[in-house]
């Protein structure tokens, strides 16, 4: 039997690096990208955070997106030696280290935990500090899990949300629309990504028949959203290519 195609439903400055990975790993993978991403509708905020990040102790990043426009709009300013960085997955951090911030001003969730999420990433936060007092920045697209922002809260810190980027509908090239068509032809010739829940309503969107559909989730809370789509079977993966192959293999 032929191996089946990964359709990497990531957003579209991401897909790259997947796919170059997924492929010295032997995987057969192609993108469909589910969520467009474009910059914030007001940058005043984002100009303002830049700004102000000397007097800011922690800065939450919560994708690797949030990293790319939070960065488009620093005009070459330096990362404060006293900052933090979080975020909750290995994207998020190459990114944040791409952009020079040093590893030891990186929080993420530990190598073994069992998900990559805020409540894990809290783990980690939690016991760097007394966070009473201390000003994070949330840096996101439009909304999110307010988690993590009402536990740094609770402790005591004034968390700001600052809109980086802007989610949208994808808005598919010819060759995108002819791999969706595709997959409406002989949906068993590929197997789902899914990094995002809203990819997932974004899919159902579409039109196309999901019922028995097979797909991999990055996360519980992605993996039931794929599950009441009625995609199945639905299996967990940590968001990393050498896991997503092994997952894979066990479809």
């Amino acid at each position: 039997m032929t191996a089946p195609t990964l359709l990497v439903t990531r957003p579209r400055p991401q897909c790259a690096a997947w796919l170059a990975r997924l492929a010295e790993l032997g995987v057969e993978a192609a993108a469909l990208p589910l969520i467009e991403i474009l910059p914030a509708r007001d940058a005043a905020p984002v100009t303002a955070a830049w700004a102000a990040l000397s007097a800011v102790d922690l800065a939450v990043f919560v994708s690797p997106n949030a990293v790319e426009q939070f960065f488009a709009h620093g005009q070459g300013s330096t990362w404060p030696a006293h900052t933090l960085a979080a975020c909750v997955g290995p994207g998020s951090a190459q990114a944040l280290a791409t952009h020079g911030i040093p590893a030891r001003q990186i929080v993420q969730p530990a190598v073994d935990a069992a998900a990559l999420d805020s409540e894990h990433l809290w783990e980690q936060l939690a016991p760097r500090r007394d966070w009473a007092g201390a000003r994070v920045l949330l840096l996101r697209g439009d909304g999110g899990r307010e988690w993590l922002a009402e536990r740094l809260m609770a402790a005591g810190a004034h968390v700001e949300a600052v809109t980086v980027y802007h989610r949208a509908r994808p808005h598919f090239s010819a060759a995108e629309q002819a791999l969706l068509d595709a997959v409406r032809a002989d949906p068993l010739r590929f197997v789902w990504l899914f990094s995002s829940a809203e990819a997932v309503g974004h899919l159902q969107a579409q039109g196309l028949a999901l019922t028995g559909q097979r797909a991999i989730a990055t996360h519980a809370r992605i993996a039931e959203a794929a599950r009441a789509a009625g995609l199945g079977p639905v299996v967990l993966a940590r968001p990393a290519p050498e896991a997503v192959t092994q997952a894979l293999k066990g479809l």
